[in-house]
């Protein structure tokens, strides 16, 4: 447990974010198959981030997943404005194909749903292909819903072909609340909803050249390749720039003129109390991503009592995404088992910064 808060995780705009590279994802993949370590990985992108807004279900499953890329373009530009070391795109159809061509190391794959008869032609065009991956099984549960599609016999099937990666393709809302349902039942130890891996492996969705995902204009490939997007991306633009109005931009002018001076980050300092009922956390100063390590080993200890946590902020004057994020961790890691995380006393200038990370839910709605 005490891993999850070693990650180099940042809020953007309500979501935590791992800062890795493509190469860095692929690894850590990777590592979680061969070691048998379990590996939720989610892929939010700019349709994501707009649902997530409005759907708390959906949002926390992002907040509860082991990894978090960022899949989107507009979403790599805003964190260079705001100072979040996310420096690439880094897509899961990628991430994908990168385990695909690695010959080195042999993957095993079960893909869950798509549409009829998608998935079985991506597993026979993936084992002709003999790469780094190779199918083991695939199943098409139809179109009920997600209590429909998580049946005994489902589970046993998937388990039964003794998978390294669990591939689901139901849409990304519902791939998410499924993969949350069963990911205690299923024995492969990387999850992931990847629908469009399943389109571009079997030759249904063709993917836009490099230099178009690169300047962030694959939308209009999209598009081309799949006429009724159109209507999504514009919802979806709008609401971003909505944001990027008021969110992005304020937080950026705010940084620029709001720096924690020398004398908050010396001062940060953490009170840590076991009532017997909760763990008591109390923070003073200011707390970025440079002196974080007191505060990552305090949440590791906290999990580890198992027990309801308090987090008491009414001491501390700033904050930075890296700090966010990382009480992000600590509120997915006590919903996941069943615990409460409150925080209380905010200061003005902290809550101003969480409500321009759109991440205000964090003390008006405990978990």
């Amino acid at each position: 447990m005490a891993d999850v808060f070693e990650r180099n995780v940042h809020c953007l705009l309500g979501l935590p974010f791992d800062a890795v590279d493509t190469a860095g994802a692929v690894r850590r993949v990777r590592d979680a198959a061969l070691r048998r370590e379990p590996c939720f990985l989610s892929t939010p992108n700019v349709n994501w981030l707009v649902a997530c807004l409005a759907d708390e279900a959906f949002r926390d499953s992002v907040i509860r997943s082991d990894l978090s890329i960022v899949d989107g373009m507009p979403l790599v530009w805003i964190a260079g404005l705001l100072g979040i070391p996310t420096r690439e795109r880094v897509a899961g159809s990628e991430v994908f194909e990168k385990l695909r061509r690695d010959r080195t190391t042999r993957l095993s794959v079960f893909f869950f749903g798509g549409q009829a008869g998608v998935a079985h032609a991506t597993c026979a065009k993936i084992n002709a292909d003999s790469g780094g991956i190779t199918c083991v099984g695939f199943h098409f549960p139809g179109f009920g819903s997600v209590e429909e599609m998580s049946s005994d016999e489902t589970i046993r099937r998937i388990n039964a072909s003794s998978a390294d990666f669990v591939v689901v393709a139901l849409g990304a809302k519902k791939g998410q609340a499924w993969i949350e349902r069963n990911r205690a039942r299923l024995s492969a130890p990387v999850i992931s909803h990847l629908g469009a891996v399943v389109d571009f492996v079997a030759g249904r969705v063709s993917r836009a050249p490099v230099w178009i995902q690169r300047t962030g204009f694959e939308w209009l490939w999209r598009i081309k390749e799949q006429p009724g997007l159109w209507q999504r991306y514009l919802s979806d633009g709008l609401v971003l720039l909505r944001l990027l109005v008021t969110r992005v931009l304020p937080y950026a002018w705010f940084m620029y003129w709001h720096k924690p001076s020398r004398q908050e980050l010396d001062s940060a300092a953490i009170d840590f109390q076991d009532t017997g009922d909760e763990i008591v956390i109390r923070l003073r100063g200011a707390w970025v991503q440079t002196n974080m390590r007191p505060l990552r080993d305090c949440f590791s200890k906290a999990v580890l009592a198992d027990r309801e946590i308090r987090l008491v902020m009414g001491e501390v004057a700033y904050v930075d995404s890296a700090f966010v994020g990382l009480v992000m961790l600590l509120r997915g890691h006590q919903a996941r088992h069943g615990r409460r995380l409150q925080i209380v006393s905010i200061q003005k200038p902290v809550a101003q910064i969480l409500t321009y990370c759109c991440a205000d839910y964090l003390y008006s709605s405990p978990a």
